[in-house]
């Protein structure tokens, strides 16, 4: 349904806003149709997504009074279709759905399509998988109306888990039909997040775009922040720095080091650490002189990313520096977490007198003693969580060990050495890690 514009909608706003608000139960309210009421809710709904986030005090005051309209209305004047996609709209937009319930109830004339709004109802109630077949069979019938736009939102919620690009589809044809409206923005953003979900990479970037084109000053747009942040680390290799730039190009600087910011932290976290690197920096390049906090963070993820990096010690050191007191309680466990991973990679395993220790054949990192195992994935050597292994030092002369078999000897077996230092070192290690896991818990996007 879109709103009219200009200084009638202007003045609409007025009559249905503040008029009301002077006078509540007045004879101009009991006058006022549901459908222009609502034509208000819309002008002050877009409004707010275009950026006025004053206009949200207004909206709520707007879905109150409609609220009470509806629920003290004549039954009659839902005879007038257009007071009865009114209220499917206002359930929809926010509206108390208790009160669609309440007028289906008491629609003894059939003015309401019972289909339609059951699966409304359905939507409203967090039930929306519930009228995927109904809204489908019935969609087509409303394709032409105004209120065609929020059922096709609908629609894209409902199937969206078993029909994601069914989903898509729906979306798109709400967009479209309703551009520069709060159905536009929500549909982009829901856009996003199956493209996300569904590994539809190219399609995620296309409605990210143009996302921060049109909607940058939604009051919603932090959720799109984490949506993009998620795409983008996710299928950074695809994607390319190049591209995110591009998409953030068109954000502010504080907005651009926000979203950098975040991008560096779920980086570090997922063990990608040549994107935290990139990310941290960029963070930092938009940082300003006096701005201290957003720079601890970056120094933050770009420690965390350098801890699987050669210069481990370095990285402790960059860590170290970052007072307690700057950061949040889970930039705090994050900080302890990588302190620790740190001191692990570089602990010389203990080794008791006497005894040999294992053979590093299977455990071995290579001449460098920092230097990242080759059977070890990238992912792997890259997550956080993830302990380097030092080869254990020979001593000089070798344990006493079991005797081996007449058969063993003849054909030259190796004799098998028990190693209860290696052991102990191992479920020391093991420990650390439990405890890193128990800081790390809950952490994600």
């Amino acid at each position: 349904m879109r709103p009219p514009r200009g200084l009638a909608t202007f003045a609409l706003v007025l009559a249905a806003g503040l008029g009301l608000a002077a006078s509540a139960h007045a004879q101009d309210m009991e006058d006022l149709a549901p459908y222009k009421m609502i034509r208000s809710l819309q002008y002050v709904q877009d409004t707010v997504v275009m950026g006025d986030h004053s206009a949200m005090e207004m909206q709520r005051f707007m879905l109150s009074t409609i609220d009470e309209r509806l629920r003290t209305a004549d039954p009659a004047i839902f005879a007038d279709p257009r007071n009865v996609d009114a209220a499917l709209v206002y359930a929809m937009s926010g509206g108390n759905p208790q009160t669609l319930e309440l007028l289906a109830k008491n629609d003894v004339s059939g003015h309401f399509d019972q289909r339609i709004t059951e699966a409304v109802r359905n939507y409203v109630s967090g039930r929306g998988a519930a009228s995927t077949r109904t809204v489908a069979e019935i969609f087509p019938e409303y394709r032409n109306l105004e209120i065609a736009p929020y059922l096709a939102l609908v629609s894209a919620n409902s199937v969206l888990r078993k029909d994601p690009r069914q989903a898509l589809a729906y979306f798109d044809w709400a967009r479209l039909i309703a551009p520069g409206t709060i159905v536009e923005e929500a549909a982009l953003r829901r856009s996003i997040y199956v493209a996300e979900q569904n590994g539809m990479v190219d399609k995620g970037v296309a409605y990210a775009s143009r996302y921060a084109r049109r909607f940058l000053h939604s009051p919603y747009a932090s959720q799109f922040a984490d949506l993009f942040v998620r795409l983008a680390v996710e299928n950074f290799e695809k994607i390319g720095e190049e591209t995110i730039q591009e998409i953030l190009s068109f954000m502010d600087a504080p907005r651009q080091r926000e979203v950098y910011l975040r991008m560096a932290r779920l980086s570090a976290i997922s063990g990608k650490s040549r994107l935290a690197v990139v990310a941290a920096e960029r963070a930092q390049a938009l940082t300003g002189d006096g701005d201290e906090g957003p720079r601890t963070l970056a120094d933050l993820y770009s420690g965390l990313a350098s801890i699987s990096s050669s210069d481990v010690t370095q990285a402790i050191e960059q860590l170290s520096a970052i007072p307690d007191e700057d950061l949040s309680a889970k930039d705090r466990a994050l900080k302890e977490a990588a302190r620790r991973i740190a001191e692990e990679v570089l602990r010389p395993p203990e080794l008791a007198v006497g005894v040999q220790a294992a053979e590093p054949a299977d455990l071995t990192i290579g001449q460098d003693a920092q230097a990242p195992a080759e059977n070890v994935s990238e992912d792997e050597r890259m997550s956080p969580t993830a302990v380097a292994v030092e080869p254990a030092m020979q001593e000089p002369e070798p344990a006493t060990s079991a005797p081996q078999s007449p058969e063993e000897a003849a054909n030259g077996a190796p004799q098998q050495t028990a190693d209860p230092a290696f052991d102990g070192f191992v479920a020391t290690g093991r420990s650390k890690l439990d405890e890193i896991d128990k800081l790390l818990e809950g952490e994600g996007s």
